[in-house]
């Protein structure tokens, strides 16, 4: 075991081998429980829980339960296109068409967009999203890129209702997937914002969060670093001036949908934000969904309640832990898929 210090503190590091035992343990506190989760309990899947917890083998077990929990309850695999389409429309959040220089997908939001829909359905669209994004993952990418726009956007953009679930949302149950989060061009009030924000944020995710101002030369290096500017929007600085195309969008995401519900149409217990990509092709599929089969999601669901003496409520964005570890009543824990304005939500994605 190693350390890692940096201007936020010191990272633990472990070896592969390391590593592999604490996996081991945590599959062996978690129990044949996680048998219903085979992508949850993958290799990639736990290790990712661990480094969000610091290698602490209880606390990761702990947030993989709360985890499994929410997506019987939640059922984020069961969201389709129809039912979020609308909230799409707008391109106020978005996957991009082209990849950053790293391989990674690149996530657009303009929070200065305003949403006409209810919180839960801006949720639902970013859970959605979020699945669509994890099943398209390269086979040697864990993590993806926030693009935030400003322009537009005030204090009565901000939804601290949303950027609250979100931000639990994706600090408890999507860890690990914050490559880097780029907030272009944020006006004043919103750094009164963030300073008052940062405090809630663990160290390792506001380290990956970079402010970019186009009236500075740096920060078009910074952008250059990481995009193609032939291909990035022109709001961001680049070149592309055709922007988000709903209709095309649209038909993109219904043919991922598609081919996601080839393989998991049937399969209650994986799902596709749950699925490394090369785990896909040995994903089996399991009879429909029925009545016996939701009276086991119950069933599992109050098992894991008894085992991790947690209560969460049927729609659970879940408050994972204590306010510390598991993001508190605001936005502790902001992973950068988090941050965003109601979509300020990127500032947490770790």
């Amino acid at each position: 075991m190693s350390f890692k210090r940096s201007k936020s503190g010191t990272e633990k590091t472990l070896s592969t081998a390391e590593e592999q035992m604490k996996i081991v343990e945590v599959r062996k506190i978690i129990g044949p429980i996680a048998d219903k989760f085979s992508a949850l309990r993958s290799d990639a899947s736990i290790l990712r829980y661990l480094r969000a917890r610091s290698y602490n083998t209880k606390k990761a077990a702990k947030m993989l339960k709360v985890t499994m929990k929410w997506r019987l309850e939640f059922k984020p695999e069961k969201i389709k296109w129809v039912d979020i389409a609308q909230e799409a429309e707008r391109g106020r959040l978005y996957k991009a068409d082209y990849l950053d220089k790293q391989g990674r997908i690149v996530f657009v939001i303009r929070p200065g967009i305003q949403s006409t829909n209810t919180p839960i359905a801006q949720i639902k669209y970013l859970i959605y999203c979020l699945e669509n994004a994890i099943w398209n993952l390269g086979s040697n990418q864990e993590q993806m890129v926030w693009l935030i726009d400003f322009q537009g956007w005030n204090t009565a953009c901000l939804s601290m209702k949303v950027a609250r679930d979100t931000a639990q949302i994706l600090q408890a149950h999507y860890p690990e997937r914050l490559g880097i989060a780029i907030f272009y061009n944020p006006p004043k009030v919103f750094e009164s914002f963030w300073t008052m924000v940062k405090p809630f944020l663990e160290p390792k995710t506001h380290k990956k969060v970079i402010f970019v101002y186009p009236d500075n030369p740096r920060s078009c290096m910074v952008m250059e670093e990481h995009l193609d500017m032939d291909k990035l929007e022109s709001y961001f600085g680049g070149k592309n001036i055709v922007g988000f195309n709903f209709e095309a969008y649209a038909r993109k995401m219904k043919a991922d949908e598609s081919n996601m519900s080839g393989v998991f149409d049937s399969c209650c217990s994986s799902s596709p934000g749950l699925l490394d990509s090369k785990f896909r092709e040995s994903v089996q599929s399991v009879t429909s969904p029925s009545v016996d089969e939701a009276s086991s999601d119950e069933s599992i669901c109050s098992n894991l309640e008894e085992v991790d003496g947690s209560t969460h409520g049927k729609m659970a964005f879940s408050q994972h832990e204590s306010n510390k570890e598991g993001m508190g009543m605001m936005f502790d824990s902001i992973d950068l898929e988090e941050l965003g304005a109601g979509d300020l939500f990127l500032g947490r994605l770790d």
